[in-house]
Order: structure tokens, then sequence, then C-alpha cells
């Protein structure tokens, strides 16, 4: 039942967020996106879409950027992981979503994250956007990367935060 103004009633109204992501949400991820409202109730679609060979010079870039050399030749030995790993983590970072108390679906993007973002935000009514990643200097410094660009697209607030890197 609506109170004033026609907003849901105190305790009745479900936060609705986006969540998109790159990689397996950890436990401090959890923690940090299931606590953005306090005690409201939240309800999250997932959308995942792993880093892939696209994107290899710009993570390299990254990890120099920030003196990570080890990661260069470490990602690149691990990016032939294919569609079951993505899968694999994806159902484990809406499982842990669950156990956290919240309400969670979500899917894997093959291609065009932008454009599913924005039909997910209003297929959902979603009152916000949240990215979740590991830092990318590159991309956004020159706002190439989801949350500059899904600024200019969903119509609702997006919040950028950093991937834990447990």
């Amino acid at each position: 039942m609506p109170g004033p103004g026609g907003r849901p009633l105190e305790g009745t109204h479900v936060f609705k967020t986006v969540l998109m992501i790159e990689k397996a949400l950890s436990d401090a991820d959890v923690e940090l996106v299931t606590t953005l409202h306090s005690d409201e109730k939240v309800s999250f679609v997932v959308l995942m879409q792993p880093r892939g060979k696209q994107d290899e010079l710009l993570r390299a870039l990254d990890d120099v950027a920030l003196g990570h050399l080890d990661k260069v030749v470490r990602e690149h030995d691990e990016s032939e992981s294919g569609p079951t790993v993505a899968s694999e983590s994806l159902e484990h970072s809406l499982r842990h979503l669950r156990a956290a108390g919240a309400e969670a679906i979500g899917e894997l993007v093959e291609d065009r994250p932008l454009e599913r973002l924005r039909v997910a935000v209003e297929e959902h009514r979603a009152d916000e956007v949240v990215v979740l990643t590991s830092p990318h200097f590159v991309e956004e410094f020159f706002h190439r990367d989801w949350a500059s660009q899904a600024r200019h697209k969903v119509g609702v607030p997006v919040l950028r935060l950093f991937a834990s890197d447990s």
C-alpha cells in the first residue's frame, strides 16, 4: 500500500539494483553491495560480462600503471577461460548475494553490455546501477569504462565501485 506521495510505506520497498560485474563476487564485494542501503530490502539483477581478449591491451596497461607486472603475464595465460568458468562465476555470485539476504537473478552478457544494461534497467524498473569492477585506469581516463558510458544511457543513478582483489 502506498504511503504519502505514492512512495511505498517504510519497510515494504525493495530497492532494485542492476549490478554489472566482470568476475565472481568475493565475500567483501557481497558485503559492500548488500549494505549500501542499510536495512532496506535489496533485489539484484546481475549482468556479468567477463573481460575478454578484446581488453587484453587495456588490462596490461592498467596492470603496468598499478605496478603489477606479474599480473600482465599471469592474465595472458588465464585469458583462455571459457563460458563454463563465466557461468560458474555468475552462479557463485548469485548464491552469495542470496545467502546475504538479497534477491538475485542474473545472466551472462556476450556482447553490447551497455545496451543490455539499458534494457535491464527498463525491464526491472531499477532504482540504480552499480558497476563493480577492478580499476581500469586507461578506460576511465578516456571515459570508456562501463560506469562513465552508462551514466548517459540508463536514466537512473550509476555508482562506480572497485571490486575486491581477494
